[in-house]
């Protein structure tokens, strides 16, 4: 099981079953606030839904195994950060990310996905790293900003969301030769 320790406050590990009660625990509190941007939110109706999710990335066949992080900060579960898409043949991969509303503001998202660049950039070959944001969600597209990926263009109704309504997409990348480990 991979595990990362970001900072003597954040402590990354890959997902595990044992997790899924208190994912959920986090889903159903906060179904309005995690609703509005995220999609599963809506369909995760009870507990064997997040087990379902966690049974499907853990048993995943090796070669097509995603990382999915579960986020801890001074030992609560915070949120997920995770790669999704990903194309070895071609060295790239997306990053998504939710955290929980109590723990906004102060810069988990950014110093986690700071640890994971690393990860995909000098321990797994990837070239390419982008993440998609809505584009009315001004908190999720402050993060790639904030880590200097370079803003690409609109994917067009790339999302749709829980009400039913597709929604425009801001598509940010960073580049290896553009990642500084600083």
């Amino acid at each position: 099981m991979k595990t990362f320790k970001v900072d003597k406050d954040i402590f990354l590990k890959e997902i595990a079953l044992d997790d899924a009660e208190e994912i959920f625990k986090t889903i159903d509190s906060q179904r309005e606030y995690l609703g509005e941007w995220l999609p599963f939110v809506e369909k995760t109706k009870g507990i064997k839904d997040t087990e379902d999710f966690v049974n499907s990335v853990i048993n995943e066949e090796e070669e097509k195994r995603e990382l999915i992080i579960v986020i801890f900060y001074k030992d609560n579960f915070t949120g997920i950060i995770g790669f999704k898409d990903t194309d070895k043949e071609n060295k790239k991969t997306e990053i998504g990310y939710w955290l929980s509303e109590k723990y906004q503001k102060l810069g988990i998202i950014s110093r986690s996905l700071k640890v994971l660049l690393k990860h995909s950039f000098e321990e797994k070959g990837i070239n390419r790293v982008q993440i998609k944001c809505a584009v009315k969600n001004e908190k999720s597209i402050k993060i790639p900003k904030r880590l200097n990926f370079k803003f690409e263009g609109i994917e067009r109704d790339g999302e749709l969301l829980s009400n039913n309504k597709f929604t425009d997409l801001e598509v940010y990348s960073l580049l290896k030769s553009e990642w500084k480990t600083n």
